[in-house]
């Protein structure tokens, strides 16, 4: 596989100036480039410059609206909405974010639901955002059928992912992004144009049965991890995203979609919980000693440690020549 190395810059750039030609204003676009180029930055290819071509895809068809302009909405002193206004998930976030965690700070407990965006980005910046304001994140989001419920080999839930983000103030915080599905379908994609197979039990080919063929498992249906245990958990993604917020259900999503191969309208929701509120003055050095006695364990690697791992080098990235290539000729 060729490879391009792209700094941090120029990856900011590339996709910031591709957004701008393709319809955005600069706030849209600089918040695409944001999350973009941190997902570079920390290793996440599947939600890096890998989405560039979908989301110009979805600028491109009308589907997104790149001047939107989210607005926020007070439902109650810890309950906030915001309605993206057709835009990109990363915009709404960066207006909701702040409002929520000032909420959860005063109040102990607050909740975010993000409604009338599209999100093709990673999970972790929203619940790293709010644990590096010493809070608990909670994050979660639906997206198009792609994944069957346990014991069936029909599509119904989203790759579903859920974020959870602990804060550990002084030290990077616990973090974690997983899809519900065995893998989340950016990584099958990638796998695919690598020439790469994927474990058994990620998915089932066009026909139902076990393959380890990313490229058959993209044109069948991927499972959830762990059986009926990811498959409830998947369960509750579908309900807090699109039950919980009002929006689409992932199989609503994809019955409303205009197949330009973008994302599909939807709906997040992110909940913050202060524990210097709840837990009270000795949270930190109480939870701090459970991360040592965790840590402590050989072969245990700590959730997002790698992540974090990989931001200490602020040197260039080795990008796909090919992908940058495309992303490039949509300018």
């Amino acid at each position: 596989m060729s490879t391009l190395d792209l700094t941090l810059d120029e990856i900011y750039a590339l996709a910031h100036d591709t957004m701008v030609a393709n319809g955005c204003d600069e706030g849209n676009a600089n918040a695409l480039a944001d999350i973009i180029t941190r997902a570079e930055r920390d290793g996440s290819h599947s939600h890096g410059l890998f989405r560039v071509p979908g989301y110009v895809k979805a600028l491109r068809s009308g589907k997104v609206d790149g001047k939107a302009k989210p607005t926020v909405i007070r439902k109650t002193a810890s309950v906030i909405q915001v309605n993206g206004g057709g835009c990109f998930a990363p915009l709404a976030q960066a207006v909701g974010l702040p409002v929520l965690a000032e909420a959860a700070a005063e109040s102990g407990a607050a909740a975010l639901s993000l409604t009338n965006i599209h999100h093709f980005a990673a999970l972790w910046p929203e619940t790293e955002f709010l644990a590096d304001r010493g809070l608990v994140g909670i994050a979660c989001t639906a997206y198009m059928p792609s994944v069957a419920p346990a014991g069936s080999t029909e599509k119904l839930f989203g790759t579903n992912p859920i974020s959870f983000a602990w804060p550990r103030p002084g030290k990077s915080p616990v973090c974690y992004d997983m899809a519900t599905a065995a893998m989340a379908m950016g990584d099958v994609q990638i796998a695919a144009r690598d020439g790469k197979t994927v474990p058994p039990g990620t998915g089932l080919d066009a026909d139902g049965n076990p393959t380890t063929d990313p490229a058959k498992i993209a044109k069948g249906v991927l499972l959830p991890f762990g059986g009926y245990k990811g498959s409830a958990i998947a369960l509750m993604v579908e309900l807090l995203a699109a039950g919980l917020t009002g929006e689409s259900f992932s199989y609503e999503a994809a019955e409303n979609d205009n197949k330009d191969g973008g994302p599909p309208r939807g709906g997040e929701m992110v909940i913050a919980l202060s524990p210097a509120i709840i837990a009270g003055d000795n949270w930190e050095n109480h939870s701090e000693a459970f991360m040592d006695r965790l840590s402590g364990l050989e072969g245990v690697r700590l959730p997002g440690a790698r992540r974090h791992q990989n931001r200490l080098d602020t040197g260039p990235r080795a990008i796909n020549a090919a992908l940058v290539e495309t992303i490039r000729g949509l300018g």
